[in-house]
C-alpha cells in the first residue's frame, strides 16, 4: 500500500510539475531535474531488482519444502490382495533435509548485500542523470544565448550595410565596404543557423529525460547549481560514492559465495519417517501390528579434490575480479574529480579576466573603431574587425561562464548533491 501511495504521489507531482511548465512555457533547470529524476527508467529498474533481492533473502534462509510419498509395498502380484501376505503394507512417509552448515544464512546475507548493491547503483542513476541533464541544459542555454548576442550583432552590421550603401552612392565609401558589409552580414546568418542546429541537438538530447517539454522556451536567467566544498578529502568522499558502495556490496558478495562455497565441505542432513499400515491377521488370529521407520540420512563429501576445492578457488578469483574492478572505479572517480576541479578553477580566472578587462576592452575598441570610421580616420575593414572581436569576446566569455558551470555539475556527481534530493 505504501509503495503504491509513493508511485501515485510520483505521478502526480510529475503532473503538476509538467502542467506548470506547460503553462509557463519558459523551461528552467529546476524543473528540468526534476522531471528527468521522477519515474526514470533506470532508476526504478535497480529499484525494483533491489526489491526483487530482499524478497528472495526470505526464500533463501527458509528449509527446502519436506517430501510425502504414500504407496503400497510388497505386495503380492499373483492376487494382489493386501491380506494374504504379512509385509504387505500401505506406507505414509514423510521426508526432510537440511542445507549444509550456514549455507542458507549465508546466501540470504548474499541476497541482502545485492540488494544494497542495487539500491546504490539506483543512487548513482540519479547522480549520473542529474549531471547529464544539466550539461544538456547548459549547453541548450548556450546556444540560445549565443543565438540573441549574432542576432544583436546582425542589427548592427544591418546598419552598416545601409551606411556603406549610402557612402558608395554619395562617392564617400568604396564598393569593397559594400561587398565586405554584406560579406559579414552573410557570415552572421551562417553563424545563427549552425547555432540553431546544436540547438536543436540539445533539446534533442535533454528530450530524452523530460519529453517534448524539452522544445518549450527555456529561461534566460543564468542556472545556478547548489554549491559544494572544495576542502575536501578524497580518500573519505570516494568511497561513500553510490558506485564504490555499490562495487564494495558485490565483493563483500562474493565473500559470501565462497562461504557458501565453503559450507560444501560439510555434509547435508535429512531425516525421514515412514509408518506402515498392515491390514489382515496372523496365524493366531490376531491383528497385525503396523511399521514405523525412521531414519537419518547424510552425504559424505570424501571427494572434494575436483568439485568443493574448484568451487571454493573459483569464487576466491571472483572477489580478486571483483576487488580490482572497485580499485579502478575509485581511480576514475578521483581522476574525474581532480581533472574537472582543476577546470573549474581555471575557468573561474578566466571568467574574472573577462569580466574585469576583456569585455571593457573589446566594447571601448568597437566604440573607438565606429567613431574613428566616422571621422574618416580608419578604414571600414577596422571597423568591421573591431566589431566582430567584440562578438567573438561575447560569445567566448558565455561559453566560459558556462563550461564553469559544466565542470561544476561533473564536481557534484561525484560530491552528491543534497540540494536536489528529489
Amino acid at each position: 500500500m505504501r509503495q503504491l501511495f509513493n508511485k501515485q504521489y510520483s505521478y502526480y507531482f510529475l503532473l503538476l510539475v509538467t502542467l506548470f511548465i506547460n503553462s509557463a512555457h519558459a523551461l528552467d533547470l529546476k524543473q528540468a531535474e526534476a522531471l528527468s529524476i521522477q519515474a526514470d527508467p533506470l532508476i526504478e529498474g535497480f529499484r525494483a531488482t533491489s526489491d526483487s533481492y530482499i524478497s528472495a533473502s526470505f526464500a533463501d534462509n527458509t528449509l527446502p519444502d519436506p517430501t510425502i510419498h504414500l504407496g503400497a509395498v510388497n505386495v503380492p502380484v499373483d492376487t494382489f490382495d493386501f491380506e494374504q501376505e504379512q509385509m504387505t503394507q500401505i506406507k505414509l512417509g514423510i521426508q526432510q533435509k537440511f542445507a549444509r552448515g550456514d549455507s542458507l544464512a549465508i546466501k540470504q546475507q548474499q541476497s541482502q548485500l545485492m540488494s544494497s548493491s542495487s539500491l546504490a547503483m539506483a543512487d548513482d542513476a540519479r547522480l549520473h542523470i542529474l549531471r547529464d541533464v544539466r550539461i544538456a541544459f547548459l549547453n541548450l542555454f548556450y546556444e540560445v544565448e549565443a543565438y540573441q548576442i549574432v542576432r544583436e550583432t546582425r542589427q548592427l552590421f544591418s546598419e552598416l550595410v545601409k551606411v556603406t550603401q549610402s557612402n558608395y552612392a554619395s562617392g564617400r565609401g568604396t564598393q569593397q565596404d559594400v561587398v565586405m558589409a554584406n560579406l559579414e552580414l552573410s557570415r552572421l546568418d551562417d553563424r545563427s543557423t549552425k547555432i540553431q542546429s546544436n540547438e536543436e541537438s540539445y533539446r534533442a538530447e535533454l528530450a530524452q529525460w523530460i519529453g517534448d517539454i524539452a522544445w518549450n522556451e527555456i529561461s534566460r536567467v543564468f542556472p545556478v547549481l547548489p554549491s559544494f566544498s572544495e576542502n575536501i578529502d578524497l580518500n573519505v568522499l570516494i568511497p561513500q560514492h553510490p558506485l564504490i558502495r555499490s562495487a564494495t556490496a558485490t565483493v563483500s558478495a562474493n565473500k559470501k559465495m565462497t562461504e557458501i562455497a565453503r559450507q560444501r565441505y560439510k555434509p547435508e542432513w535429512g531425516v525421514a519417517f515412514d509408518y506402515g499400515y498392515r491390514s489382515g491377521n496372523n496365524p493366531d488370529g490376531t491383528a497385525r501390528a503396523d511399521f514405523a521407520s525412521a531414519l537419518v540420512t547424510l552425504d559424505v563429501p570424501l571427494f572434494t579434490n575436483n568439485r568443493q576445492d574448484k568451487i571454493v578457488a573459483s569464487n576466491k578469483h571472483k572477489i580478486r575480479a571483483s576487488r580490482y574492478l572497485r580499485d579502478d572505479q575509485l581511480r576514475q572517480l578521483k581522476n574525474y574529480y581532480e581533472t574537472n576541479l582543476h577546470r573549474w578553477e581555471r575557468l573561474g580566472d578566466r571568467e574574472e579576466l573577462y569580466k574585469n578587462s576583456l569585455l571593457k576592452a573589446a566594447e571601448d575598441n568597437a566604440a573607438s573603431a565606429l567613431k574613428s570610421y566616422q571621422s574618416g580616420v580608419t578604414e571600414f575593414d577596422t571597423l568591421m574587425r573591431a566589431e566582430i572581436t567584440e562578438l567573438d569576446v561575447r560569445l567566448e566569455e558565455l561559453r566560459v561562464r558556462v563550461d564553469r558551470v559544466i565542470a561544476h555539475a561533473r564536481l557534484l556527481y561525484v560530491t552528491g548533491d543534497n540540494d536536489n534530493e528529489i
